[in-house]
């Protein structure tokens, strides 16, 4: 028999209000307020990198090391976030592997996150590939700290019967701390869930609940909100959402608690 409804939410720009800044490599600026899906959507054949390992662990060796060598010699292992196509792991490792970036052009960005939020929630540091002329363009960190209400709206979700679920592009160390500060036990967390796996997180859910609501806020939720019940694009982030996005979704709220109207009118 299906329970009554279940919420999936995305982290950040979701639940998470975030800060990101990017290194252009080839000019070697700094780009401020980025989107990391949308310098991924830019052209097509990139994907975002995650690296899996703490911050602390980068900010510990030298600056001039090589990426890969940081990754080879620490055993660090990476996923995929995000792409633009189909992208394959090895092609992504052989990129990181033929470029010459180092852990200082990452460290930069996470200084610079850092810097701005002194009381942030969590750090993390990524690198986009391209493999139109396998090239690294970027690397990027991101910073998120909870929006002011984000604790409340998922105690009174609960507090009706609702089911939370997070599915996000995000490393499990980031969102196991997230889910211990809302209470939403780990076997309903999805992590590095690209845009298709969102969707199926959301197809699977559909066949236990007998409704299941899809909230984000990027262009890697689209697919997700489109097979969710109810599709919701959330804009509590600030930043400017493709009209695509906004298409995508059944409705379009500014502040998370809006989600608990939703519910209860269904």
């Amino acid at each position: 028999m299906k329970k009554s409804i279940a919420v999936v939410f995305d982290s950040a720009g979701t639940l998470l209000h975030m800060y990101r800044v990017a290194k252009d490599i080839n000019s070697g600026k700094t780009i401020t307020g980025v989107e990391s899906t949308a310098l991924v959507a830019q052209r097509k054949g990139r994907a975002l990198i995650v690296l899996h390992t703490e911050p602390a662990v980068i900010l510990s060796v030298d600056r001039n090391m090589r990426v890969i060598d940081f990754i080879e010699g620490h055993g660090v292992a990476i996923d995929i976030s995000c792409a633009s196509i189909p992208f394959s792991l090895d092609e992504a490792y052989d990129i990181i592997k033929d470029s010459h970036i180092k852990i200082g052009d990452i460290l930069q960005v996470v200084d610079a996150v850092k810097v701005h939020c002194p009381k942030i929630f969590y750090v993390a540091a990524g690198i986009i590939v391209d493999s139109n002329d396998h090239s690294i363009p970027y690397v990027l960190s991101t910073g998120g700290r909870m929006f002011h209400d984000t604790k409340d709206t998922i105690d009174q979700l609960k507090a009706r019967g609702v089911d939370v679920y997070i599915a996000s592009g995000d490393s499990r160390r980031n969102l196991k701390q997230l889910a211990g500060c809302i209470d939403i036990p780990m076997e309903r967390v999805y992590d590095i869930a690209t845009t298709r796996e969102k969707a199926r997180i959301v197809l699977d859910l559909k066949e236990k609940y007998d409704r299941v609501l899809m909230v984000g806020d990027g262009l890697n939720d689209i697919l997700a909100l489109r097979a969710a019940d109810i599709g919701v694009v959330t804009l509590q982030q600030g930043d400017e959402r493709p009209e695509k996005l906004e298409r995508s979704a059944d409705v379009v709220i500014r502040d998370i608690r809006e989600v608990l109207g939703i519910v209860d009118s269904l």
